[in-house]
């Protein structure tokens, strides 16, 4: 096995930094390669593909380190990383990045530049993974997902081959690339958004419900579901109702709006008597940097998520949250969390990319979180555990929240749309040599 016939930065098991090129933002995944690639350009992607398919090697696409199961990397494989291809090409109208371009730079090259995007929180998401799956966001309500915004992408295939996809050329991996998740058609090296119109200012909203125990969770959370019947479109929220070492049993809305301080305020007032309510109002690249600082280095975590389409009774709320009355060991913070959809997301047809659950009135997430690396098991157990109870109350899986689950994943993540998905693995990796542990199968 011939690892000098790859091109790039190439990193195994001998090279110095190996280690450190091993870890994943969540550290509960623990992985070694065979080989990292660490891409410069296009060819070298190429090279890759040619040299794995030469040694029967298989292989997983990398940018941020955040696939939340692990499958951008793994034991024994090549790792084709992209993290180096980070150019953005900015005008007035579009932006153009590179597959290994992160949320913290999109963001400061667009809002710096007086443009909002429909990007995500953490600083170091990539951004083609997180597009690939849809990409939620804090302005997605108001301005699409993530894939929303795609109007083309560049993608290297299974034959090695660069071609274009958007509205007019390959236009059925071009439906597919938005919200099928990253890793099943190609690598994707390059995207180009379309902009939204210029918005400078926008008010960050915090407002946190602290040791107030799951009673008024409960309370809390009912008004958050009327609160967004019709909801104005230029606010999106999170709404987390957790069990914290540090905070207790208690519930935390975080969201932005597009206006002033003073309307939302307005907008928000009936969560007033929370303990902490505050606003603030600053540039859109200031609020979303504020976003991204609220996020550790790393963590070490086990998550999933679900999609909600109706509304939950006090009961069965009271239920849900009686899952994380008692922490895991070990665990420091455990949470089940309700993300805003609706608006701008509902306006596209379910049909018209590959983003299935456009008519979901929420995202569930459910996490747990801890610090030392021998309480990995028992976490991963018991949030596997729950997660299929919370399964029981929601309809559709995020493939930007994946997660090991039962039954037939693809379904989950795809609904009706997976026999079309299905087609065009057919067509473009006819080999199903983009494969991973919940790849789409040809």
């Amino acid at each position: 096995m011939d690892f000098n016939a790859l091109s790039g930065v190439v990193v195994t098991k001998e090279s110095p930094n190996y280690e450190e090129c091993c870890l994943s933002w969540n550290r509960a995944i623990e992985k070694h390669p065979l080989v990292i690639v660490y891409c410069q350009e296009n060819q070298d992607v190429i090279q890759a593909i040619k040299w794995a398919k030469q040694y029967g090697v298989p292989f997983r696409i990398r940018s941020g380190t955040h696939h939340y199961e692990g499958y951008s990397t793994g034991d024994q494989l090549l790792v084709i990383d992209v993290s180096c291809m980070n150019r953005i090409e900015l005008n007035e109208t579009t932006v153009k990045v590179q597959g290994g371009v992160r949320n913290r730079e999109l963001y400061e090259a667009v809002c710096g530049a007086g443009y909002p995007f429909p990007g995500g929180g953490c600083p170091t998401v990539g951004v083609a993974g997180y597009t690939l799956g849809g990409g939620w966001g804090y302005s997605s309500r108001l301005f699409g997902l993530g894939c929303d915004q795609l109007i083309e992408a560049e993608v290297i295939t299974a034959e090695g081959q660069l071609i274009v996809a958007n509205a007019n050329q390959h236009e059925d991996l071009f439906w597919a690339l938005r919200g099928s998740g990253g890793g099943n058609f190609g690598v994707v090296t390059s995207l180009t958004y379309r902009l939204p119109e210029k918005i400078e200012m926008a008010t960050l909203i915090n407002i946190d419900y602290e040791h107030v125990g799951f009673a008024k969770v409960v309370d809390v959370a009912l008004r958050y579901q009327r609160f967004f019947k019709n909801l104005d479109r230029r606010l999106n929220l999170k709404m987390a109702m957790y069990n914290s070492e540090t905070k207790g049993k208690g519930v935390k809305l975080t969201g932005l709006f597009y206006g002033s301080k003073e309307e939302a305020q307005d907008l928000l007032s009936l969560f007033q008597d929370a303990t902490d309510f505050d606003f603030d109002y600053m540039t859109v690249l200031q609020a979303n940097r504020e976003i991204q600082d609220s996020h550790p280095e790393f963590e070490m975590y086990r998550s999933g998520g679900r999609f909600i389409h109706r509304d939950y009774s006090a009961d069965e709320l009271l239920t849900m949250l009686d899952l994380i009355d008692e922490r895991a060991q070990g665990s420091l913070y455990t949470a089940i969390t309700f993300y805003g959809l609706g608006g701008a997301i509902a306006d596209v047809e379910k049909d018209e990319t590959a983003f299935y659950y456009r008519d979901a009135s929420f995202i569930l997430g459910f996490q747990s979180v801890w610090d030392d690396p021998k309480y990995r098991a028992i976490n991963n157990e018991w949030v596997l555990e729950r997660f299929n109870v919370l399964a029981t109350y929601t309809r559709g899986s995020f493939i930007n929240f994946p997660i090991v689950q039962p039954g037939d994943y693809e379904k989950n993540y795809y609904g009706d749309n997976l026999e079309a998905l299905k087609a065009v693995k057919r067509k473009y990796d006819p080999e199903g040599i983009f494969h991973f542990e919940q790849a789409i199968k040809p």
